[in-house]
């Protein structure tokens, strides 16, 4: 049995990052070292969005949380650097 708050933390976490992934937007000059570096940065916050997609189809909200959580945290990361603009700036640690 699983604690409804866990799903609904789960479902709102990755809503937060669906949100967040879809606001960023690199910064750096293409073709630049820290272009490349805020590219990485969201390849792997989508791949770890992509994993918590997969752990909730499983029903393991608490491996799903932890990816989302996760994501965010490197999307966020590059907004405190200066890697990413976003609109959303309540969103993000600005």
């Amino acid at each position: 049995m699983v604690a409804a708050d866990i799903v609904e933390k789960t479902n709102r976490y990755q809503n937060m990052l669906s949100t967040a992934l879809g606001d960023v937007s690199a910064l750096p000059m293409e073709g630049s070292p820290l272009h490349a570096a805020a590219l990485d940065l969201l390849e792997m916050a989508r791949a770890y969005y992509d994993d918590g997609v997969h752990f909730s189809g499983e029903e393991d909200f608490v491996n799903a949380l932890v990816c989302f959580s996760y994501g965010y945290a490197w999307l966020d990361s590059g907004v405190m650097l200066g890697l990413f603009g976003v609109s959303l700036k309540e969103k993000f640690t600005v």
